[in-house]
């Protein structure tokens, strides 16, 4: 049941017609569907059992009450039936009027004339937003592993100076605290320690000190690897 009628009372439509409209209207009212607007028809004389035009966001419903207002006899069109609305202001009021795809007419005069720019208004717009709804882009999963993502550029510097490490030199040191070992062929130019230079022994301790940041090697070990090289420094 719709309780609230104030908010279809904005142009002195005539509040018992309204409410005779709202309370039928429960039961033909389909599901997500909203009331726009309701104009009521005024005419020049006493009109007790007025017609009404209802809009929203899905059809046009003519609302005509017959057998002395005890009953209503409702005409709807969705708004894709629709080919087009007019609005023509008179003296007394105005006259809105339609046309389906199937030449059908239908029209309603008397219409207060704000209430009939109003209506005329919703209509021209729910029309333009079936021509032209709007589209949410929808992103297909394989689209959005294609797309690569935004890699911080102080990041990729790090990942780039980790892997000029030269791993393959000091990695046998994880094992034991002895001196790193290297396999004896022609294409080894490991030195030992005691042959090596400052900068070669400082390079050397550095290593060392990554893979205690990497988690390859315990502090005890790192403290024995630096213990040894300082004495030779």
């Amino acid at each position: 049941m719709i309780d609230n009628i104030k908010k279809f009372l904005n142009e002195e439509q005539d509040p018992k017609a309204i409410e005779k409209i709202t309370s039928k209207l429960n039961d033909l009212l389909m599901k997500n569907e909203e009331i726009g607007y309701i104009a009521v028809q005024k005419k020049p004389a006493i009109t007790v059992f007025p017609d009404s035009i209802v809009v929203t966001n899905k059809r046009i419903i003519i609302c005509q009450p017959k057998n002395m207002g005890l009953s209503m006899n409702f005409t709807d069109f969705t708004w894709d039936e629709i080919e087009g609305t007019f609005m023509k202001e008179n003296i007394l009021g105005s006259e809105f009027s339609f046309s389906t795809k199937t030449q059908i007419q239908v029209s309603i005069d008397y219409i207060p004339k704000i209430q009939a720019r109003k209506i005329s208004t919703y209509a021209k717009e729910q029309l333009d937003l079936l021509k032209n709804p709007v589209v949410n882009p929808v992103v297909s999963e394989e689209e959005k592993i294609q797309i690569p993502e935004y890699v911080p550029e102080e990041i990729v510097e790090e990942v780039e100076t980790e892997e000029v490490v030269n791993y393959a030199e000091i990695m046998p040191a994880v094992t034991n605290y002895a001196e790193p070992v290297v396999e004896n062929t022609a294409t080894s130019t490991e030195k030992p320690s005691s042959e090596l230079t400052q900068d070669e022994l400082f390079a050397k301790l550095q290593n060392y000190k990554k893979l205690l940041d990497n988690g390859l090697i315990l502090q005890g070990e790192y403290d024995a690897f630096k213990k040894e090289i300082l004495s030779l420094m």
